[in-house]
């Protein structure tokens, strides 16, 4: 899943990891960063509904997934999915996340630092890697429609590029933080066998 987009503002560093898939990986150009911002401008119009949508067809093509959100988990009703105003405020918690994304394309660190940080918060919602990448598919299905035949197989390969590079450091974040939590949670144990009183 991994991808190392390069570009003016948007190079990652080398994983330390040789597992990830990063030697063929692809880079965001400068006409890629273009069509991004430019398509987001039309997408932006519709960021409720885009929300929306992409939910309700990640619920319908990845039913496993609800099981992370658990005001979801037992709705199997999409007509009710499609008017709950919690998935909604979540829909837009995510399409702002694009946006802030979209808008730091061209300053590395701080788009680092925005993925970093909501993979971290991922780990704490228990919501493991494995769902990431779905989103970005589901994106895509739900603004293909929006901007009609303004969506080429270019602005596609550019999203994708994106959505990638985001996933990636994401998955970063919620690793840095697992071994956070192992860590202290290692460090705690050991701190209250050395309190312990020493038995006779």
């Amino acid at each position: 899943m991994g991808c190392a987009v390069s570009g003016p503002g948007l190079a990652s560093k080398p994983s330390e990891d040789p597992n990830e898939e990063e030697a063929s990986a692809p880079t965001l150009t400068d006409h890629q960063i273009k069509l991004i911002k430019e398509s987001w401008k039309l997408i932006q119009e519709d960021i409720a509904k885009v929300g929306i949508i992409m939910f309700v067809r990640l619920f319908e093509t990845h039913p496993e997934c609800k099981d992370v959100f658990f005001l979801f988990r037992d709705v199997d009703d999409l007509q009710r999915l499609r008017t709950s105003k919690e998935l909604r405020a979540h829909g837009l918690r995510v399409m702002s996340f694009i946006e802030k994304s979209v808008a730091r394309i061209d300053q590395t660190e701080r788009l680092v630092q925005l993925a970093m940080e909501l993979g971290k918060s991922h780990y704490r919602y228990n919501a493991p890697p494995k769902y990431y990448g779905y989103v970005g598919t589901e994106f895509i299905s739900a603004v293909q429609p929006i901007l009609k035949e303004k969506w080429t197989p270019e602005v596609e390969e550019a999203w994708k590029a994106l959505f990638t590079y985001v996933t990636r450091i994401m998955k970063q974040g919620y690793q840095e933080e697992e071994r956070n939590k192992q860590t202290n949670t290692v460090a705690s144990s050991k701190e209250r066998l050395e309190k312990r009183p020493n038995a006779v």
